[in-house]
């Protein structure tokens, strides 16, 4: 017998006499018992806002990224200890990979993508700054720094893993606490990963928590700075949303519901065509994969109408072939649902659609199961044709949650659109073609009301997600029904949990607070060349003013028969003078980039490891024969890569005799923590 605990303000608390029973999806049988004992919701919150925060707070982007990491590599060394016990939420072990190793991969990617584009800091910079005055004495910049509370994330049943990872990551990148309710049919998966977090002893203590039953009167206690995210049902969403607490103090509340998501079959994927085949593939594994108990699966199958015969006759005999019954057993390929209560629902669901809709597929109930019994909550994939899907309103507005889907006629594009989108709004819509052009008339008439849309054929097919699996890159939510909100999306998703906030200053205060030299803001002269000191003798703003060079003819003409970069503007004076632009022969920019690292580039062995890359390169005068340039470096930024290296961003600015600008750019080097040996 399973006995899930609560981890409650630094505390394992054991279910009481008032648990919940949960019964097996497989057989029935009363496997675990969760919740029940008194929580004390208060201190979990003070704990999550007084300890855990602040401890979070204090570390900067790249080490809760490193932390991030840790744990998800923790987690993957133990993950065999979470798939014994993923057959008991009624789950075949490839079910539960898109479950386990979805959410240790989710971490790896939010930890990479902390790593690779957050600062190594406290303050992140949203976008470049705005200048407020004439003169440049007085700028704008937007930050974002992580909310003072805590986030409540709220997960469904179908997800126990993945569900409570793919939120975690994100949030723990901002630097914002966490309490985490799963659901309670599954809770036992998410507690098993959940104690492994805590056992690896990574995080610092409030960081995370784990309610095991019901939240009491938690959300009533939340703040402005707290978060909920949630993932579930509509019904659920509006539940939790018409809190007066939540609504009177403006807490932030993201939902990711449940939705009719859509697959569209292109007019050119007929039978025989790669995309047919891949249309057939990917609808019938959506139906399947989790016995369909996917908030992403694919419910309403939108097709050419001249198709529906060929498109029917192939998923049918495909779904005929899946085999179904006891998760565990290794040649099965659809487990059961996650309850009792969940088929009955698909049940009831199935009675309601009856009346726009005919069934295809069998009776749902008649099964030849394998390794299992009749007490399981086991259903067939079950297919159904609406064969008038403008005047029926249960299919697009009743989700079967299993594995059902209704098989609809098109007439052209837009019809194929229009039907998608009267799902009110969906997590995903896929459309299958070879034909770019089918793709952008869909994406213009549908896109509005799709969180994603998912687009293969022929030269993608291969290297492609999915329809149903949300990827840690992408925004992972949608309009309307969807939810309104999102998760995912790399950074995006860690912006849900920072404050974004307007400073406005002079260049020295934007630039101490951010951590990024900016101009205007102080320079500092360091006692040597800055290409002979390391990654960490090297200090925002410290800069090195050249020497001027002059630029010849001589230079101009040899640069261009040199590199074969002959264009008029650079060789042709009479032409060059005709041109809005030019006041004659002008220099190339590439020579003048070329003269600039002349200027500032230090030749002997030392710290700096390689150049590594240009950014933000633009040309404000040109440069005429007879003109001079100078350049100024200066440290920007600093960014830790490894631990034996760091990425120095400097601003070089190339001015002329007259000290007018000409030319900027952001220069990239990798530089050593130790002098070479």
């Amino acid at each position: 017998m399973l006995k899930p605990e609560s981890f409650a303000a630094g505390k394992w608390i054991a279910p009481d006499d008032k648990a919940r029973a949960v019964h097996g999806p497989v057989d029935g049988k009363l496997i675990a018992q969760a919740g029940g004992a008194g929580l004390d919701v208060q201190a979990m919150l003070d704990w999550a806002r007084l300890t855990g925060g602040p401890a979070l707070r204090a570390m900067t982007f790249h080490e809760r990224a490193k932390m991030i990491k840790a744990v998800g590599q923790y987690i993957a060394e133990r993950k065999e200890e979470l798939y014994a016990l993923n057959p008991l939420t009624g789950a075949t072990r490839r079910d539960g990979g898109v479950d386990i190793e979805g959410g240790i991969g989710t971490m790896m990617v939010i930890a990479g993508k902390g790593r690779r584009e957050m600062p190594d800091g406290h303050v992140y910079v949203d976008g470049a700054p705005e200048a407020l005055s004439r003169d440049g004495s007085f700028l704008g910049q937007h930050i974002c720094v992580p909310m003072q509370g805590v986030a409540v994330h709220i997960n469904a049943f179908n997800f126990p893993v993945w569900g409570m990872l793919e939120k975690l990551a994100p949030t723990l990148l901002a630097g914002m606490p966490a309490i985490v309710k799963p659901a309670t049919q599954t809770c036992y998966l998410t507690e098993a990963c959940f104690r492994m977090i805590i056992e690896s002893g990574l995080l610092p203590e409030g960081a995370v928590q784990l309610v095991i039953g019901g939240t009491g009167d938690m959300l009533d206690r939340l703040t402005p700075q707290d978060v909920v995210s949630f993932t579930g049902s509509a019904d659920t969403a509006l539940h939790l949303r018409a809190n007066p607490a939540l609504m009177r103090n403006s807490v932030r509340f993201h939902s990711e519901q449940d939705s009719l998501n859509a697959t569209i079959l292109g007019p050119d994927a007929t039978v025989g065509t790669p995309e047919f085949d891949a249309f057939i593939k990917e609808t019938a594994n959506e139906i399947t994969t989790k016995a369909g108990q996917k908030c992403t699966a694919i419910r309403r199958i939108i097709v050419p109408d001249s198709a529906m015969k060929d498109v029917s006759e192939a998923l049918m005999e495909r779904l005929s072939k899946t085999i179904i019954g006891d998760p565990a057993d290794d040649s099965v390929r659809m487990g059961a649902l996650a309850s009792a209560a969940q088929k009955e629902d698909v049940l009831g669901k199935l009675r309601a659609l009856s009346g726009e809709t005919i069934r295809l597929t069998g009776d749902p109930e008649t099964l030849d199961l394998v390794g299992a019994g009749p007490d399981g909550a086991f259903l067939a994939p079950t297919l159904l044709q609406c064969d008038d899907p403008d005047a029926a309103q249960a299919v697009h507005e009743l989700e079967a949650f299993g594995p059902v889907s209704t098989l609809m006629p098109y007439r052209d594009l837009a019809h194929a659109a229009q039907l998608a989108n009267r799902g009110g709004g969906s997590l995903v819509a896929s459309l299958v073609t070879g034909d770019p052009e089918v793709a952008r008339q869909v994406v213009l008439d549908s896109a509005a009301w799709h969180g994603r849309l998912y687009i293969t054929g022929r030269n993608s097919t291969k290297a492609a997600t999915g329809h149903g699996s949300p990827m840690p890159h992408m925004v992972h939510g949608g309009p309307g029904r969807a939810g309104g909100g999102e998760e995912l999306g790399g950074i995006r998703g860690v912006m849900h949990y920072m404050q974004r906030t307007a400073i406005q200053g002079g260049p020295d205060v934007i630039s101490a607070i951010t951590g990024q030299w900016i101009p205007g803001a102080p320079e500092i002269e360091g006692p040597d060349h800055p290409f002979q000191r390391t990654f960490r003798e090297i200090r925002i703003g410290e800069t090195l003013h050249t020497e001027s060079r002059t630029v010849t003819l001589d230079d101009i003409e040899h640069f261009a028969h040199f590199t074969g970069d002959t264009f008029y503007a650079h060789m042709d004076e009479e032409a060059a003078k005709a041109n809005p632009f030019f006041p004659g022969r002008v220099a190339h920019g590439y020579l003048l980039l070329s003269f600039a690292a002349g200027l500032f580039v230090q030749p002997d062995p030392g710290p700096v490891l390689a150049n590594t890359g240009l950014n933000s390169l633009s040309f404000q005068k040109p440069v005429s024969p007879g003109d001079s340039i100078k350049v100024r470096l200066t440290c920007k930024r600093k960014t830790q890569r490894t631990d034996t290296y760091g990425e120095v961003a400097w601003n070089a600015t190339l001015t002329n005799q007259d000290d007018e600008q000409v030319a900027e750019y952001e220069l990239l080097t990798m530089v050593s923590y130790d002098r070479p040996e």
